[in-house]
């Protein structure tokens, strides 16, 4: 069986270059489903920067989390928008392209940094699948996400074909 036949391609094996882990699944706080896939797309909901189940920091960007902070908030929302893809996909290799990141962050009122955060999953993407990270984007603040969560970012991207994954 190959590399990517057994779900560990080389999207994978850049992710552990780069020395990062692909989580488990965040698990809904609500009524829906972490990722859904549609004919060729996967679409993400938005995703925490939860980590082992837990937010690591909470409140506004701008207020008691730092722009800094918060971008590296937004590449763990990233990471988890892909674990949510590979829940549906199968397989990381099967992403042709990010086609679209929309990233939403807890604003302090005078907060005008919103693209440097989203930089965050746009910088994480774009080290893990090279060309094929490359996307267009919205950056939106907001006054507040669920948990009082900084930052959340939903991803939507194609896949080389429409062949549903089934959980076991």
């Amino acid at each position: 069986m190959g590399a990517a036949a057994n779900g560990t391609g080389s999207v994978e094996e850049k992710l552990a270059e780069l020395g990062l882990t692909l989580p488990e699944v965040v698990p809904p706080l609500a009524a829906y489903q972490p990722a859904v896939q549609s004919g060729v797309y996967v679409y993400t909901a938005g995703q925490l920067p939860m980590v082992e189940g837990k937010l690591p920091v909470t409140g506004k960007v701008g207020g008691e989390v730092t722009a800094e902070e918060a971008k590296q908030l937004a590449a763990t929302c990233a990471l988890n928008a892909l674990a949510a893809v590979k829940s549906v996909a199968g397989d990381l290799d099967r992403i042709k392209r990010v086609v679209k990141v929309v990233g939403f962050v807890a604003s302090a009122a005078d907060f005008t940094g919103q693209p440097g955060v989203v930089n965050g999953a746009s910088e994480l993407l774009g080290a893990v699948l090279g060309d094929k990270g490359v996307h267009a984007r919205s950056a939106v603040g907001v006054a507040v996400l669920p948990l009082d969560a900084p930052v959340e970012v939903e991803v939507q991207v194609e896949l080389v074909d429409a062949e549903v994954h089934v959980r076991a």
